[in-house]
């Protein structure tokens, strides 16, 4: 694919992720005003019942200083996504919730897991080892920027706070990673130089004829004595060429090798 084609703006970029933002925070407003048994709808590891948080969680958040420090990065990380990887955006992104939430249901601890933190935990670790990979100096400039916003979240995949779910986050950054070595050729490739090119013969450059075996630059080069023949058949019909190349010759031994473009001026 193009970078043309991949890089390209459009309102799904803005739309999406603010579709998304508002979904959780309709899901928290309903839960706070409503049904506060919206809250135990997470992830129960290791429970039937708990399996239906794998799809609800990210969803559900405890309170408003959660969900307020998971909508910045939830909006930031999905228009980086939709921008810069739009075939795959949705796939990284429902994939992405299921496995990181199954993944959840198995290693976790025997509590309710809820918070979009794995799926942002996804996105960080897809995009930042997407751009590395990839090698492609925008992709590789976008992993730089995401570790210098949220390379400091790495530490919260270890339990080192509690109440935390940690086994999320380290389920996020696995499914990234995963996705991004399963996904590694659905990406722009590079942008490739004529001089990169296998095929390509520094004597047919028309720059570096311009210069000497010694380096010196000529500025003003010999024309070469090319003669070229072109026929263009731009007649409907079948032309006989042989008669065609015979008048031709017969022409040229009267006229000079010269060509003119003539135009009649119209009658007054």
């Amino acid at each position: 694919m193009s970078n043309q084609q991949q890089f390209k703006y459009s309102t799904s970029v803005v739309a999406y992720p603010v579709f998304f933002l508002m979904l959780i925070w309709v899901v928290f407003w309903l839960q706070v005003r409503f049904f506060p048994i919206i809250k135990t709808l997470g992830i129960v590891p290791q429970t039937l019942t708990g399996l239906r948080g794998v799809i609800l969680s990210p969803l559900i958040h405890g309170d408003i200083e959660h969900i307020y420090h998971n909508s910045i990065p939830i909006v930031v990380l999905t228009m980086a996504l939709f921008y810069f990887y739009r075939p795959i955006a949705w796939k990284v992104l429902l994939y992405g919730v299921l496995l990181s939430g199954l993944i959840t249901w198995l290693i976790g601890r025997p509590a309710n897991h809820i918070g979009a933190s794995g799926l942002i935990y996804v996105l960080i670790s897809f995009i930042f080892f997407k751009g590395i990979f990839a090698k492609h100096f925008r992709l590789v400039a976008l992993s730089l920027m995401i570790i210098f916003l949220y390379g400091s979240m790495i530490w919260y995949v270890f339990p080192i706070k509690d109440g935390m779910s940690w086994e999320g986050h380290l389920g996020g950054l696995i499914t990234g990673l995963l996705f991004a070595v399963i996904f590694r050729k659905s990406i722009a490739k590079p942008e490739r130089y004529v001089w990169q090119e296998p095929s390509y013969n520094e004597d047919d450059d028309p720059f570096l004829r311009h210069f000497d075996e010694k380096g010196n630059f000529i500025e003003n080069l010999e024309p070469e004595n090319v003669i070229e023949l072109e026929l263009e058949d731009e007649i409907e019909g079948e032309i006989d060429t042989s008669t065609m190349l015979g008048s031709q010759v017969e022409e040229s031994a009267i006229t000079p090798r010269v060509n003119y473009i003539f135009k009649e001026n119209p009658k007054s």
